[in-house]
């Protein structure tokens, strides 16, 4: 896979929704009811981050619910990319960027959100032809007038904002004319998982879906 088609391929997946869950899942067997519940809210992106020992499980339960598209964040070596696509994901997320890691995508046909966190670092990836990106950790870095400004004069790539995102900032990335979506976790806390909320977990969904 070729960055164009890589970028082309997150292009259209950021663009399914306002916001792409960022979950971070210890309990392999409410994947299923979880992922269900963000598709039913209207957000079929879903990015399961690496961070748990069941997340490659979690990753085969999420694949196997209708009307998703499941990914892999988190993604540092060529292992967790192998992994990841063996364990049905269709695209990852990592949190920066480095040769290695981006051939290891190209070489497993697995589209890849680079992170970045300036623009020295967004522009070596748009040599590299990735002009889809992710902002990474976009609060700590400045936020939306931050991202703005790298967009000023690199207005050929376009961001998924990541880190610190909330429903209550959301808008000020979103309204950027280089964002086409927002990750969070807000979408899918800890709480409202483990007590199997999901009636709660679709109405948080609904409500960052009205967000686009």
């Amino acid at each position: 896979m070729t960055p164009q088609d890589a970028s082309s391929a997150a292009a259209k997946i950021c663009l399914m929704a306002p916001v792409v869950p960022v979950l971070v899942v210890d309990d392999a067997s409410l994947a299923g009811d979880l992922a269900t519940a963000l598709i039913a809210g209207g957000l079929p992106a879903l990015e399961v981050t690496l961070r748990t020992p069941a997340a490659l499980d979690v990753i085969r339960e999420m694949a196997k619910i209708p009307g998703g598209v499941v990914g892999a964040g988190t993604l540092l070596t060529p292992k967790d990319v192998e992994d990841a696509k063996a364990a049905g994901a269709t695209f990852g997320v990592a949190p920066g960027a480095t040769d290695i890691l981006l051939d290891a995508c190209e070489a497993n046909d697995m589209p890849l959100l680079p992170g970045v966190a300036t623009a020295t670092e967004s522009m070596r990836l748009l040599e590299r032809g990735y002009t889809v990106q992710k902002f990474f950790p976009a609060e700590a870095n400045g936020g939306a007038s931050a991202l703005k400004a790298i967009g000023a004069p690199i207005p050929q790539v376009k961001f998924c904002p990541t880190g610190g995102v909330s429903l209550a900032n959301a808008m000020d990335y979103l309204s950027l004319s280089n964002t086409l979506c927002v990750g969070g976790s807000w979408v899918a806390p800890k709480d409202k998982v483990n007590a199997k909320d999901w009636a709660g977990i679709e109405a948080l969904a609904k409500e960052a879906a009205a967000l686009g």
